[in-house]
């Protein structure tokens, strides 16, 4: 069989992508980093590390459903996966396996500062900066891996209730930069939440974040940051942790956690030094939105030195005749160290809501749209899982990068319909079409050729 090769004809005219942020670029900017993590392998290993970093990134880039799947391609002799990815020697599913439960996710993380800062050099991320200044990183920890059967040293040990038996399970603290008025949002290498050395009792949430603040201030010491998150992080010592790596943050408090923090706030409106304000929504008649703030109250009793600035926040729906419906009334608060004024407030409010997106635009996205988060690829002895997770994040990243920056992404997505729709048409064209770069596959979707490959033979 002969398989159809398609190149972009000459003199196309192409929807406008930025340079340097279309998948081949990024595709091979991150290859130029894997190129340079140290091999400790002896130096006669047959499948160089970087073509086995390559072909998991090249699972996550093309959605493969498992690495069964992808073995397949190996075993077609793809000549996509060496045109596109580079890849000169691709691993069965057995070595790629061996070879990455020795890599340290940790050594991943070049490839996401990489993104980061092509994104910065078009000044794309500019228009994401919340009060003219910020940018919010929206945090959170997540499971991607659980079970009552695996588990390795790293995984973190619990009995669900009323079991004899451990469950094994794995989690990351994310972070994404996000914007209330974007749909993308920028993932951040995300940081394992393992058991530690020498450790008995299981790391936690809060750790994880410690660890991922001191890995984002290592990679961006000067970046102007608020993390956005939710209330298990709002007591002191993380703030002060947040504090100690100059960094603002929103974070969620909730009356039931703060009764002090709630009581001083009710003293000060006492005392007549709060606002209490309501305001129509710019965008809905059928919305009101009431803001209450204090400036400069102690987050709790035992840390009076902890002074941060509340929010509280109700968004108010009105029927038809413009009286309130109780029931579609939504409620929030928040502590936050940046100063609230009557100007921003409405911001701020705005911004701690978006931590959502870390939940629906990330998290759910890598779960249910067909990036395969929760899929077992590969647990491992040592790093495998993680190092299978950082993929698949990083390879969202790409695609994000390219949903902002690409047009001619954009261009494909939309005539798929769907991202599910895109990437099962991605993985089409690997297997019915010979292209010379991922641009000729966005390109060939466009167009909805439908080319088969040419059969041989008699009949």
């Amino acid at each position: 069989m002969k398989t159809p090769t398609y190149k972009i004809p000459q003199g196309t005219e192409l929807p406008r992508t930025i340079k340097y942020l279309n998948a081949d670029e990024l595709i091979g900017q991150v290859r130029s980093v894997f190129a340079k993590v140290k091999d400790i392998r002896a130096g006669n290993a047959r499948i160089p590390l970087v073509d086995a970093l390559m072909s998991a990134f090249a699972v996550f880039c093309l959605k493969d459903p498992s690495l069964l799947a992808f073995d397949q391609r190996r075993m077609d002799g793809d000549p996509n996966l060496k045109r596109v990815f580079g890849i000169e020697h691709v691993p069965c599913d057995t070595q790629l396996r061996e070879i990455l439960d020795a890599v340290s996710p940790d050594l991943l993380r070049p490839a996401f500062k990489k993104v980061f800062s092509l994104m910065q050099r078009a000044k794309k991320l500019e228009q994401m900066r919340f009060l003219g200044k910020y940018y919010l990183v929206s945090a959170d920890g997540t499971e991607y891996f659980y079970s009552t059967k695996l588990g390795n040293d790293a995984c973190l040990v619990k009995k669900p209730g009323g079991a004899k038996d451990p469950a094994y399970h794995a989690q990351f603290f994310g972070a994404c930069i996000v914007h209330p008025d974007f749909r993308e949002v920028i993932p951040l290498c995300p940081m394992p939440i393992v058991n530690q050395d020498g450790v008995t009792k299981n790391d936690s949430e809060q750790v994880g974040a410690k660890r991922l603040m001191r890995c984002f201030r290592q990679d961006h010491p000067h970046l102007p940051t608020v993390f956005v998150e939710d209330a298990l992080h709002s007591n002191a010592p993380h703030i002060r942790d947040l504090q100690s790596h100059n960094l603002e943050f929103i974070i969620g408090a909730k009356e039931s956690d703060h009764a002090y923090l709630y009581r001083k706030v009710f003293e000060e409106e006492q005392a007549g030094r709060s606002t209490d304000l309501t305001i129509s929504d710019p965008d809905d008649p059928k919305k009101k939105h009431r803001l209450f703030f204090v400036n400069g109250v102690p987050l709790n009793k035992s840390n009076p030195d902890v002074i941060v600035n509340f929010l509280e926040y109700w968004e108010i729906h009105l029927d038809d005749d413009g009286e309130e419906i109780d029931e579609k009334e939504k409620h929030f608060g928040w502590v936050t160290s940046l100063e609230i004024t009557e100007e921003n407030v409405y911001e701020i409010m705005r911004a701690g809501r978006s931590r959502w997106k870390i939940e629906n635009e990330t998290f759910n996205t890598l779960k249910n749209q067909g990036y395969h988060l929760e899929h077992n690829f590969g647990l491992g002895q040592k790093y495998l899982s993680q190092v299978f997770m950082t993929m698949t994040m990083l390879a969202f990243l790409v695609d994000q990068a390219q949903q902002l920056c690409c047009g001619l992404f954009r261009a494909a997505w939309e005539k798929s319909k769907s991202k599910r729709a895109l990437w099962e048409k991605v993985r089409a064209a690997f297997i019915w079409l010979e292209v010379d770069s991922m641009r000729g596959v966005f390109q060939a979707i466009c167009e909805g050729r439908r080319q088969k490959r040419q059969r041989t033979g008699s009949g």
